[in-house]
């Protein structure tokens, strides 16, 4: 019985030249790739969401949209934002290339187009894309509250932990624009703040977050670790004060700061039916029958350190 073949790599080729569009289908195709074709920006955004591509060409000069603006609106599709972009052009001079980068593509390939080096190039980026999609994917399992961004503070990814917990923690869908200005103003004094700096986000006049600085893992990449303020501390005086576990603790600091059960489940990646049988076990332990009581309980121990 014949091995079910492995499944090919999808590339989209974007260019308003029939002839390009020729050659380049046949080369790739020849080489292994399934190919998908866009004659223009707008047929390429609308390929995208409905199939997503391993790698994008993206030729730099069409009509109506060109390939710079094509390929800053698919890096704001979260769906493809990680797929690489070689863009490919007549265009020689620097600030076209710089422009091709800043736009959000990887390489730049100058045409005529050599197929080898083309080829070559389109391993070594899917290589690197799926290492670095790997890297993302064993965070995520692993649970960690990591985000990486650039040096102008925005954010480039998140574990989905990360996300989650800062949406709670700042009571908004949209809490990563108040990292990425926190993010922002540290990045202007980093070198004088030290490797060891810690942010504080505040949220209604509290600190509710902390980013702590891991390190540089790419040319424009900042690696930090996210963390509720304060949440180690009072994780302890919780737990000494009232034999709790780790995990009850941790939602009785979360019920004490007026989280609801779904945003705690958010928060600590718990499903609504576990936070309840934690909020159980914490009402026997406190001796309250409710919530609010072990809210308040709760702050008071806290407000005695």
């Amino acid at each position: 019985m014949a091995e079910p073949a492995l499944p090919r790599d999808i590339v989209l080729l974007v260019d308003d030249s029939p002839e390009a569009l020729g050659f380049l289908t046949d080369a790739l195709e020849q080489s292994g790739f399934s190919v998908l074709i866009a004659t223009s920006g707008s047929a390429a955004l609308n390929i995208v969401d409905r199939i997503t591509p391993d790698l994008i060409l993206l030729d730099a000069v069409m009509p109506a949209m060109d390939g710079f603006e094509t390929c800053r609106r698919l890096k704001a599709n979260a769906a493809v934002s990680q797929v690489p972009v070689i863009f490919m052009t007549g265009l020689t001079e620097t600030e076209h290339v710089v422009h091709a980068l800043e736009s959000g593509g990887v390489d730049y390939l100058t045409k005529p187009i050599n197929v080898d080096e083309l080829r070559a190039r389109i391993r070594v980026h899917l290589r690197n894309a799926r290492s670095a999609q790997s890297a993302r994917v064993a965070l995520d399992a692993a649970g960690r509250h990591l985000l990486a961004a650039r040096g102008d503070g925005t954010v480039h990814w998140s574990t989905p932990q990360a996300t989650r917990l800062v949406n709670a923690a700042t009571g908004s869908d949209d809490g990563m624009e108040i990292v990425t200005s926190h993010i922002a103003e540290w990045m202007k004094v980093r070198a004088a703040a030290g490797r060891d700096a810690v942010i504080s986000i505040a949220h209604a006049g509290q600190a509710t977050l902390q980013l702590a600085f891991l390190g540089a893992i790419g040319p424009d990449e900042y690696l930090f670790r996210l963390t509720a303020a304060n949440q180690h501390r009072d994780d302890v005086v919780l737990r000494q004060h009232f034999s709790l576990t780790q995990r009850e603790s941790e939602v009785l600091l979360w019920i004490a700061k007026g989280k609801a059960n779904r945003d705690i489940g958010e928060i600590l990646g718990l499903s609504a039916r576990t936070v309840n049988k934690h909020l159980e076990q914490i009402y026997v332990k406190l001796g309250v029958e409710n919530r609010a009581s072990a809210a308040v309980k709760a702050a008071h121990v806290l407000h005695e350190i």
